[in-house]
């Protein structure tokens, strides 16, 4: 008698054969790269620089590596319990167990939302229509913000969207933040902006609230993700990557998405 293939050896034979497709979250990390930007008094993240150390050259004649300068909320990126003062006492990005950082994906798409009002909020009522369709969250999984936002990448003016009322994306209500944070099964939160929170973020109670009630409740959060458009609305796994940065509140990340195709 054969013996029935592990699970791991029939997840390889897929990814192979392609009925498991491997689907890029992550926008590349360049100095084109979007970045955040805060109102001038308080500190500034990094916009991505690589400097060449050499290049097949007398510097090193038969390589080419740099060194890079990030800010570890630059790009796609993971944001630990310990990014916001909320979770100050909880886990760096470091810390953060390897098991939580691979979980099941609840996709929801308000795109058309998005295309007809760029400050729309996701409300809790949103979120419970969607299960009513396609059955309740995830548990330990990822609740992931399709949006539209993505296409906007290639400017960092056309992706901050600001005016001088300040930067006008979508994201959450406070209400759904506190939600997500202290009701839902998940783990996290994923968008495709800047940041975790809607533009408006700063003048909401409490201000921030994605940041202040899902770091608080030693959850995480993904941003500046990609190709959800690739994704269906639930049966993909999220792989998140970030580097275990020691004392680090996030990292640059590398976030990947298995799907199975029929």
């Amino acid at each position: 008698m054969h013996e029935q293939p592990s699970v791991l050896t029939a997840l390889v034979s897929a990814l192979r054969e392609g009925s498991i497709e491997v689907v890029d979250l992550t926008s590349p990390l360049s100095s084109s790269t979007p970045v955040i930007q805060l109102p001038p008094q308080f500190g500034q993240t990094a916009v991505f620089e690589l400097e060449e150390i050499s290049r097949y050259d007398d510097r090193g004649p038969a390589w080419y590596w740099n060194n890079f300068r990030s800010g570890e909320h630059t790009g796609t990126h993971f944001d630990a319990p310990n990014h916001w003062v909320t979770g100050k006492d909880l886990a760096d990005v470091a810390s953060v167990p390897a098991h939580r950082l691979i979980g099941p994906a609840a996709v929801l798409d308000f795109t058309a939302e998005v295309a007809k009002d760029p400050d729309f909020l996701v409300e809790v009522a949103h979120v419970k229509a969607w299960e009513e369709h396609n059955g309740p969250l995830p548990e330990g999984g990822w609740l992931l913000l399709r949006t539209g936002w993505d296409a906007r990448s290639h400017s960092q003016e056309a992706f901050l969207n600001a005016d001088e009322n300040g930067p006008h994306t979508p994201g959450l209500s406070p209400e759904c933040a506190r939600w997500v944070a202290e009701e839902s099964p998940v783990i996290g939160l994923g968008v495709e902006t800047v940041g975790t929170d809607a533009g408006r973020g700063h003048s909401f109670e409490p201000a921030f609230p994605c940041h202040s009630c899902l770091m608080g409740s030693d959850k995480y959060g993904l941003t500046q993700l990609r190709n959800l458009a690739e994704l269906p609305a639930t049966g993909a796994v999220v792989i998140a990557g970030p580097l275990p940065i020691v004392a680090g509140s996030g990292s640059p990340a590398r976030v990947l998405a298995l799907v199975e195709r029929s």
